[in-house]
């Protein structure tokens, strides 16, 4: 499954990095925020911010890089098919 992103910034109150993230049919599944290293609790990775469709819903996940947040949204989106 091919995922496409596109940067966007983010407003939570610390961190602005992130990447709207579209599927094959250039629907959007998730917001990722890539949180910054003076965040507490896992500075430097990437944080799902909010899921849409099969990702809708889920616990709140953070991911070491951006490259394994986006295997683990194919992953998700895989099932769903």
């Amino acid at each position: 499954m091919s995922l496409t992103h596109q940067p966007v910034r983010v407003n939570t109150g610390f961190e602005e990095e992130g990447v709207l993230v579209f599927d094959e049919q250039q629907r959007l599944v998730a917001v990722l925020v890539h949180l910054s290293d003076r965040n507490e609790v896992a500075p430097g990775q990437w944080f799902l911010e909010a899921g849409f469709g099969p990702l809708g819903g889920v616990t709140p996940h953070a991911f070491a890089d951006l490259d394994a947040a986006q295997e683990w949204i194919r992953q998700r989106l895989a099932l769903w098919v």
